[in-house]
C-alpha cells in the first residue's frame, strides 16, 4: 500500500506477534463520540501501524481544559470489567517494548486486578533476573496483599475505558486540539491515566486535572493515591531499563504497602 505523504508510519521489523494489532485495536476502541480525539489507524500490520502525521504546537489553557473534559468523557464509556483488552482483541497486549497483560476473564476488583496484572508480573520478571533482592520482592508483596484486600479500592468506581500509557509524550497538541497516540488501551482505574500524565511532567496539569474534575468529579484522597497508580510504569522501565529505577519503585510500593 502506498503511504500518503500525510501519514506517520511506525516500523518495527522484529515486532511480536499482535505488537500493532492491539494498538490499532486500542485506537479504534478509544475513538469514543465526543471523546479527545485519537489517531485513526490508517493501515496496520504485523510490521508497521500508519496513522495521519500530526503537527505539533505549543499548549495552551483552552486546549488543555479540552483535554480534561474530554478525558473524562473517554473514561465515561466503560468497560466490561478490569483489565479487559479492547474490543476486537482476546490476548495480551504491550506497554513500551514489554508485553502487557490483559484479565480475560473478570477479576474481583481493582486491587485484584492490580497486583495480579500490573505489579506482580513485573516483579517477578525483575526478581527473576536479579534487578531486585529478596528482601525487596518481600515490599512489593506486602503491597500486593494490601491491594488484594482491597484497601484502596472504592466501590464506586466502576471499570474505566483507560488509554493506559498516558505520559506526557502520548498527549499531542496540535492547532486541531489534543490528539492521543500509542496507547495500552485495556479496562482500569480511571486515576492510572491522571496519574500517568504527571509522572515525566505535563504542561498545563492542573488546568487538565481541574477540567476533569468538574467533569467527572474525582473521588476524595485521590492526590493521595498518584503514586500507587505510577508504580506499574516505573515497574515497566525497572524491567525495560534495570536498576535506575529500582530506588524510586520499591519506595513507592513501601509507602502503599
Amino acid at each position: 500500500m502506498t503511504v500518503p505523504p500525510v501519514a506517520f508510519v511506525k516500523e518495527r521489523h522484529d515486532a511480536p506477534p499482535g505488537f500493532f494489532e492491539v494498538e490499532a485495536a486500542g485506537l479504534r476502541w478509544l475513538a469514543v463520540p465526543g471523546g479527545v480525539p485519537v489517531v485513526e489507524p490508517l493501515e496496520v500490520s504485523a510490521g508497521r501501524l500508519v496513522t495521519p502525521r500530526l503537527e505539533p504546537v505549543p499548549p495552551t489553557g483552552a486546549a488543555a481544559d479540552e483535554l480534561g473534559r474530554r478525558l473524562a468523557i473517554i473514561h465515561d464509556a466503560g468497560a466490561r470489567h478490569f483489565g479487559v483488552p479492547p474490543d476486537g482483541w482476546e490476548t495480551d497486549g504491550f506497554i513500551g517494548t514489554i508485553e502487557l497483560p490483559h484479565a480475560l476473564e473478570p477479576v474481583e476488583s481493582w486491587g485484584a486486578f492490580y497486583s495480579a496484572y500490573r505489579i506482580q508480573p513485573y516483579v517477578r520478571t525483575a526478581y527473576d533476573k536479579g534487578t531486585i533482592d529478596g528482601a525487596q520482592l518481600a515490599v512489593f508483596e506486602r503491597l500486593c496483599r494490601r491491594l488484594e484486600a482491597d484497601v484502596y479500592d472504592d466501590p464506586a468506581e466502576r471499570p474505566s475505558r483507560i488509554h493506559g500509557d498516558l505520559w506526557s509524550g502520548n498527549v499531542f497538541w496540535t492547532a486541531r486540539g489534543v490528539h492521543l497516540i500509542d496507547p495500552a488501551a485495556h479496562g482500569g482505574h480511571r486515576e492510572t491515566d491522571l496519574a500517568m500524565l504527571g509522572l515525566f511532567g505535563m504542561p498545563q496539569l492542573e488546568r487538565v486535572l481541574r477540567a476533569y474534575d468538574e467533569a467527572h468529579p474525582l473521588t476524595d484522597g485521590w492526590r493521595d493515591r498518584v503514586g500507587l497508580h505510577r508504580l506499574h510504569p516505573l515497574l515497566t522501565h525497572l524491567v525495560m531499563f534495570g536498576t535506575a529505577y529500582v530506588a524510586p519503585a520499591v519506595a513507592m510500593a513501601r509507602k502503599y504497602g
